[in-house]
Order: C-alpha cells, then structure tokens, then sequence
C-alpha cells in the first residue's frame, strides 16, 4: 500500500496496543469488582470508560500492518477519545455525593443538587461533540476536516467544565478546611493513625485532584494534536499519544483504584462505610 492510504501516517506499534490492553483490562476488572463489591453505581460511566479504552486498543492492535483500514481506525479513534468523558461524569457525582456526606452543603459554591446536573450536562454535550467529530474524521476527505474542527470544539467544552470544577472543588476544600463540620473532623480523627492507609474525605480529594489533572493535561495534548492537522508533528508520531494518552488515562484509573470513593462513602447514598469495613477485614 502507499503511503497516501496510511490514516494513521505511522504503522501503528503492535507492542505498545498489547501492552495497554493489558494494563486497562486489568484496572478496569478491578473497578469492575469495586463496582459490583460496593454498589457505587455511581461509577458504572468510570467502568465503561475503561471497557472503551481496552476496545481502543485491541482495535489498535489489529491496525498494526493494516493502517489503511477505514473502521479500525474509526472505532480506535472513538472508543479512545471517548473514555475520558465518562471518567469525567463519574469524577462528578463523586464531588456531590462528598458534600453531601460531609454535611457541608452550605459550603459548595454550586448547590449540591445543581452540581451533578450541570456538569454532567456540560459533559454529555462534551461527549456528543467529540462523538459526532470522530464519527466525521473516520469518513475521510472534506469530512475529515470538519469532524476535527468539531472534536476541538469538544474538547474545548470539556476543558472548561473541568477547569470550572477543579475550581469548584478547591473552593470546597478551602472552606471545608478553614470551617469543617462535625462529620469532616471526626472522619478525620477516625482515620488519622492509619498513617498512609488512612481513607477519608480528603483522600477522595486527593484522587479527585490528581485524576483531574491527569485529564485536564489529556484534554489540553488532543487539543493541540487536532489543532496541528493530520499532518502535524504529534499526530504523525504515536509516541505522543501514548505518553499523553494512553499512560495519563491508565494512571488515572490506577489512582482510583487506590483511593475508591467507595471505601469512605459507599453506595454514595447514605455516607455507608460498610465497603470499607469488608475490604479491611479481607
């Protein structure tokens, strides 16, 4: 085949899609058994996200040597590109079910019952757009252009309502910390002489700070990558997804691994701890 026929611009690496299946299959079965262990329903749209990347990259793999296949590279495109919004609408309700535990309402900037909504709404529309852009970039020519200008556009979306929460969130922890509440300081107490094994409310702030930076800088990478054409330097060298993509996405799952919400909130309905007292006697 010629070089005019390669979507990709690269023989996409069978190694490296190998080795991702197995890094995301194993983070996602083990969210999966955190999921089913604890109820969180909550963060059935994390567990799917990670279904979507390990799609992402078997169809990856099967692109090794086979680069100018049209729906290999439109599904890979897809699944992977739309993994990070559905990590982002669990991220979400994970703050909100926080305040709520922590009985500090009167200290979110955005009412509690408004904050799901708003953005998850934020995201969904984040999602649609990047769905609709991946959708026109798989089908070539003129398309192409168009559906990558409407993934940037997506990603711009989900790059403000993600900077617009982790502001959200800090302010919460901010005030929480300079007027906790009954319930945020005896949680703290609780947990205080488990040393580096302690989980509490702060240690979900914790997860959420770093995953939301792991996706902020993703978001910000596939922004640049769009913005440079089919012809640009990020673009034409899989290296940079890998290390911006796929490495940022998989440790942000790893994270939340470590630091479940479900360990100090529970189902997310009424602050249950029994998820955690079961993991400790395991």
């Amino acid at each position: 085949m010629s070089d005019q026929l390669n979507i990709y611009g690269y023989n996409p690496s069978l190694p490296a899609a190998i080795i991702f299946i197995i890094l995301f299959s194993a983070t996602t079965a083990h969210h999966g058994y955190q999921l089913t262990k604890s109820r969180c329903w909550y963060f059935i749209p994390f567990v799917i996200g990670g279904i979507f990347q390990v799609i992402g990259y078997i169809c990856r793999a099967a692109s090794h040597d086979n680069f100018y296949g049209i729906p290999l590279y439109a599904m890979q495109s897809l699944f992977i590109l739309l993994a990070p919004p559905l990590y982002a609408a669990s991220v979400y309700m994970i703050l909100g079910r926080t305040v709520t535990y922590l009985h500090a309402e009167n200290l979110s900037m955005v009412p509690v019952k408004w904050m799901t909504k708003i953005f998850v709404a934020g995201d969904v529309f984040s999602f649609l757009l990047q769905c609709t852009g991946g959708g026109l970039m798989s089908t070539g020519g003129s398309m192409r252009d168009m559906g990558s200008n409407i993934t940037i556009g997506g990603l711009v979306v989900q790059l403000l309502f993600f900077g617009f929460f982790v502001i959200v969130t800090t302010v919460f922890h901010f005030r929480i910390s300079r007027q906790p509440t009954s319930k945020s300081q005896s949680d703290r107490d609780h947990t205080r002489a488990d040393g580096w094994k302690q989980r509490n409310w702060f240690t979900i702030l914790i997860g959420l700070y770093i995953v939301s930076f792991l996706i902020l800088v993703r978001s910000v990478f596939r922004l640049v990558e769009y913005k440079e054409g089919y012809d640009g330097y990020t673009m034409t060298h899989e290296v940079f997804m890998y290390i911006f993509d796929a490495l940022l996405m998989w440790i942000a799952m790893a994270v939340l691994n470590v630091y479940h919400p479900a360990e100090i909130l529970g189902d997310g309905k009424g602050g249950s701890r029994e998820y955690s007292d079961v993991m400790q006697l395991s």
